[in-house]
C-alpha cells in the first residue's frame, strides 16, 4: 500500500484523494488553510465527460442539489440601461455550483478514505530511491512514496520540485477580485455588469441567501508586486483601481474594508513542460491552470480521475502511470487553457471600440450559440477510460 501525500484541499486534491482512497492507497491531504475555504465564484461543468466523472465519483446528485442554476449576465451603462444580456448557460454550463460547495462535497466524499491535515504546508521535499522525504512547516517530517501537487496557481510543490513560479506562471494582463456584501441594493435575477475600458464591476445576488450579494471586480494592469498574504494591501490596490467610477461602484467598495473572504489574484496561466519529476507530479492548476475562463475546475476533476486510475492500474510503475496521465490530457488541457487567454479581454476590453464590438457581436444569437457549442466541444476532448477498482485494469470504452 503506497503512501501518497497530496498538497491542496480545494478541488483537485480531494478529487484525487477520493479515487486513490478507493483504490487502496494510504492518502494524506495537507492544506495550508485552517479549514475549507468559504466564498469564491461559481464553477461549471458541461458535457458528458465531466458529468460522467462526477457520476462515477458518486457526487453528481449532491452537486445538483446545490446547483445555482446559472446566472444570466446583464451588461449595463452607468444609468442601468441594458447593453447586452447573456443567458445563464453561457457561464453556467449544464451544472453550476459555488466553488466552496464543490470543495465541501468532494471533501465529504473523500474524508473517510484519506487523512486531512489543515493548517500546515510543505516546507521541503527531498527525493531519493526509496521515496520522498517531506518536511512540513509544523516541523513534522515524514516519507511518502509519491507526492501530488494539487495546490493551485501558486503551487508550493511546483516551486520546490520544479523551480520558481516566474518560470511557469504567465501574467495575462488583468487582475480579478471578489468579496461578499449585504444586498442593500436589492439586486435580484441577473448579475449586473458595468464596464469602462479595461475595467469591470459586477454584482449579483446569492440565490440561497438573497440578503447577500457577491461582487466581481476586474481591471487591466501590468504585473503588480504585492504580498499575497497581506489582505489590507490587496484591498488598497482594488480601491485605488476603481476609486473614480460611478454606477454602484462606491457602494460596493464600502463593503471592501470589512470583507473577511477576499479573493484577489492575477489572471494568469501555468505552463509546465513536463508534469512529473520522479515521484512528484502536478495536478490541476498547479501544472496547467488558468485563473478564470480556462475550465480549470472541471478539467482538474477529470484529471484527478485519470491520474488515480493510471496509478491504480500501473502495477506500481508510477513513472509509466505519470506518462499515460500526461499523454491523455496534454492536448485537451491546452485547448481548455486557451480560453483563459481571452477572459480578461472579453470581460473588460481595453477600448471603447472593443466594448461596443463585444456587445454588438454577442447580441447576435448565431454567434452566441456557436460560442456555447465550442465550449461544450472543448470540454469533451478527453477520451474517458474505465478503471476497474477490483481488478486494477482498464478497458477502452
Amino acid at each position: 500500500m503506497m503512501k501518497v501525500l497530496v498538497s491542496g484541499a480545494s478541488v483537485a486534491g480531494p478529487a484525487v484523494a477520493h479515487w486513490l482512497g478507493r483504490y487502496g492507497y494510504d492518502v494524506t491531504v495537507v492544506e495550508i488553510a485552517a479549514a475549507l475555504r468559504h466564498g469564491g465564484y461559481a464553477v461549471d461543468f458541461r458535457g458528458p465527460v465531466n458529468l460522467e466523472v462526477l457520476s462515477r465519483m458518486g457526487v453528481l446528485d449532491d452537486l445538483r442539489a446545490r446547483q445555482t442554476g446559472g446566472s444570466p449576465m446583464r451588461f449595463v451603462d452607468s444609468a442601468g440601461r441594458q447593453l447586452l444580456r447573456l443567458p445563464g448557460e453561457f457561464a453556467g454550463g449544464e451544472l453550476e455550483v459555488l466553488r466552496s460547495d464543490l470543495s465541501r462535497v468532494l471533501y465529504e466524499h473523500s474524508r473517510d478514505k484519506a487523512t486531512y491535515r489543515f493548517g500546515d504546508s510543505i516546507a521541503g521535499l527531498t527525493e531519493h530511491a526509496g521515496g520522498v522525504d517531506v518536511r512540513f512547516e509544523s516541523g513534522i517530517e515524514e516519507t511518502y512514496d509519491l507526492v501530488i501537487g494539487a495546490d493551485g496557481l501558486h503551487s508550493i510543490v511546483r516551486r520546490l520540485a520544479f523551480g520558481p513560479e516566474q518560470d511557469y506562471v504567465r501574467h495575462l494582463g488583468y487582475y480579478i477580485a471578489g468579496w461578499e456584501v449585504p444586498n442593500m441594493l436589492g439586486i435580484s435575477g441577473d448579475a449586473l455588469m458595468y464596464n469602462v475600458p479595461g475595467r469591470l464591476a459586477s454584482v449579483g445576488a446569492d440565490r440561497r441567501d438573497p440578503a447577500t450579494a457577491g461582487t466581481m471586480f476586474l481591471f487591466k494592469s501590468p504585473e503588480l508586486a504585492y504580498d499575497r498574504r497581506d489582505r489590507e494591501q490587496q484591498k488598497a490596490i482594488i480601491a485605488a483601481a476603481f476609486a473614480d467610477l460611478g454606477w454602484y461602484v462606491p457602494q460596493l467598495l464600502e463593503g471592501l474594508p470589512s470583507a473577511t473572504e477576499l479573493y484577489f489574484d492575477s489572471i494568469s496561466r501555468v505552463d509546465v513542460d513536463r508534469w512529473s519529476s520522479g515521484r512528484i507530479v502536478l495536478l490541476g492548476d498547479a501544472g496547467y491552470g488558468a485563473t478564470v475562463g480556462g475550465m480549470g475546475t472541471s478539467t482538474a476533476v477529470v484529471a484527478a480521475y485519470v491520474l488515480a486510475g493510471e496509478l491504480a492500474t500501473s502495477g506500481g510503475d508510477y513513472r509509466a502511470a505519470f506518462q499515460r496521465y500526461e499523454a491523455q490530457l496534454r492536448r485537451p488541457v491546452a485547448k481548455t487553457q486557451s480560453g483563459g487567454n481571452r477572459t480578461g479581454k472579453f470581460l473588460a476590453p481595453g477600448t471603447h471600440f472593443g466594448l461596443a464590438a463585444r456587445n454588438r457581436l454577442l447580441s447576435q444569437p448565431f454567434l452566441l450559440n456557436q460560442m456555447l457549442k465550442l465550449g461544450e466541444k472543448v470540454s469533451n476532448l478527453v477520451e474517458l477510460r474505465s478503471y476497474s477498482v477490483e481488478q486494477r485494469q482498464f478497458v477502452q470504452e
